[in-house]
């Protein structure tokens, strides 16, 4: 594991845990490894509020999150004194549930799914209800839109170019679209020629697929995000859940990297990426720990009821499609080459 250089005494949780490990996994492959990566943005886009006074003590945070931005945001607003609440739905799992709970937000868990969005639209719909109830004493983070959220990642693009250099191929899961957007926009403004890869599951939106039951949670989406800028990604690769799964394991085994299964699909794209371009330098974003998944991916029950392949099976290359939308399971590529999400779509009408 690299070394950081040296810090200032950090000032809370949000503080110590703002940026991740680099760790080196192969001659040409790192991995960056968060706490929990969602804390970046949560942190910088309350900050901002306050600076600007968007945000002022005695308001409410409202957010929608199935995830790590609410925990994320959980903890900021413990340390800042501040109400949250979160709109969730049914695929929350009891413990981070109880980690919100503790650390003083309110859960609204929303079980009826809309016909057009899924959970995200109705779970949206139950948010601005509560806002309107609330009127101008509550604040609204918007992840999934603001420019606050990229904007964050600014301090983990520095992190890579001073560690490896800004010329990199960076690898990552794709939800709100903050992280791969944010990091890439910043690397690029000293390497124009850096690679974005994104990595998506089947029966998300965000790049083309028709909208569908997700197994592989933390990345994917039922509604396409401001915060997607789709013209920055050179490739998009869609893996299904068994094989992030397995992933997700062979990541600890063999490195000792013990994470989440997001963590695990962009670490399959990026280890096949490093040995097909050996003069690249790839890294990785692992978004969170795998405390989450301790019964669950890490538990060999639960993988047999769930699906997962066996290591000798693990596929050494993905299929490569004409076109994101006809992709099938376990692994396909698209070669996006910066383009606008409307123009390949486009293009499937000349397949």
């Amino acid at each position: 594991m690299n070394a950081f250089r040296k810090r200032r005494p950090f000032s809370g949780y949000s503080d110590a845990y703002v940026l991740p490990s680099i760790i080196r996994c192969e001659t040409n492959l790192y991995v960056a490894q968060f706490a929990f990566m969602k804390l970046l943005p949560a942190k910088y886009i309350i900050e901002q509020a306050l600076a600007r006074g968007t945000l002022t003590h005695g308001m409410r945070v409202l957010e929608t999150s199935s995830g790590t931005f609410a925990l994320g945001l959980a903890v900021v607003c413990r340390e800042r004194g501040f109400q949250l609440e979160i709109f969730t739905d049914p695929v929350m799992d009891r413990g981070l549930e109880n980690r919100l709970n503790s650390l003083g937000a309110k859960v609204f868990i929303i079980t009826e799914k809309a016909k057009q969005g899924g959970y995200q639209r109705s779970r949206l719909d139950a948010l601005d209800a509560r806002m309107r109830q609330l009127g101008h004493s509550c604040f609204w983070p918007r992840q999934y839109e603001t420019p606050d959220n990229p904007a964050a990642y600014k301090l983990f693009a520095d992190q890579i170019a001073e560690m490896l250099g800004p010329d990199v191929t960076l690898v990552g899961s794709v939800g709100s679209g903050g992280s791969t957007c944010g990091t890439i926009g910043r690397l690029r403004q000293k390497a124009p020629g850096a690679r974005l890869i994104g990595v998506d599951t089947f029966n998300s939106v965000i790049f083309g697929q028709k909208d569908g039951e997700r197994k592989l949670r933390g990345l994917g989406n039922s509604l396409v995000p401001k915060n997607v800028k789709h013209e920055l990604y050179d490739e998009v690769h869609l893996i299904s859940a068994p094989l992030a799964f397995t992933a997700t394991r062979l990541l600890h085994e063999r490195h000792a990297v013990f994470a989440g299964p997001t963590s695990g699909a962009s670490y399959i794209v990026g280890r096949w990426r490093a040995r097909q371009y050996p003069e690249e330098t790839v890294v990785v974003i692992c978004p969170d720990e795998g405390h989450r998944y301790v019964e669950a991916v890490y538990d060999r029950e639960w993988l047999k009821q769930n699906g997962s392949l066996n290591e000798a099976d693990l596929l050494d290359a993905p299929a490569t499609e004409i076109h994101p939308s006809v992709a099938l399971p376990p692994w396909n590529r698209y070669l996006w080459k910066r383009k606008t999400r409307e123009t390949v779509l486009n293009l499937l009408e000349q397949v």
